[in-house]
């Protein structure tokens, strides 16, 4: 006996939910992880710092998962090199620009620690200045000896919340200058 068309064809639509609910990605549960956040970064104009940036962008990628790093144009912030005190203008979460001064590299701080602070403040966080040199972001008011360039684990915290949609420690359109004698200002941008 053959079936009506009307009866094969349900019987078609049946099976055919039937095979797409076996082989569906189970739904999207709280506990889903965020989306990787791919921020661009030009360093092509930061002089001598150029490995020391990539490094640094190495660091950060190493410690957090809610944002990579990656070398290219068109690129979300921008690194230089001068011959001041290093600073962050940041303007907006992961968009900013960098300056590695030279100034602080000849009173001797370590290169590769200014990079990564710089890049925290491009990734939504502030100065803190705990003078210890276990927060990266103590910046200057930890010693000169300070070699250590890795964030802290509330530092790897707050960034990974800040790229899944938290609101960041840091103010925007502001320029971040950790000069020793400054005590972590934070001034408009111009």
């Amino acid at each position: 006996m053959r079936f009506p068309r009307f009866l094969r064809s349900l019987s078609a639509l049946l099976l055919g939910l039937a095979f797409l609910a076996t082989v569906s990605p189970a739904p999207a549960s709280a506990h889903t992880a965020v989306a990787v956040r791919v921020l661009r970064y030009d360093a092509s104009r930061a002089a001598e710092f150029r490995t020391v940036v990539d490094q640094a962008a190495q660091v950060w990628n190493a410690s957090v998962t809610n944002v990579r790093l990656v070398a290219g144009t068109p690129a979300d912030f921008v690194v230089l090199a001068d011959n001041n005190w290093p600073r962050a203008q940041v303007t907006g979460l992961g968009r900013g620009t960098i300056w590695m001064g030279r100034e602080a590299t000849a009173q001797g701080y370590y290169p590769l620690r200014i990079a990564t602070h710089e890049m925290g403040h491009i990734l939504g966080l502030p100065d803190r200045r705990t003078g210890r040199c276990t927060d990266l972001m103590s910046g200057s008011s930890a010693p000169v000896s300070c070699t250590n360039a890795n964030p802290s684990s509330a530092e790897r915290t707050q960034v990974n919340a800040n790229f899944a949609d938290s609101a960041p420690f840091a103010e925007f359109d502001k320029l971040y200058v950790d000069r020793p004698d400054t005590a972590g200002s934070l001034v408009p941008a111009p």
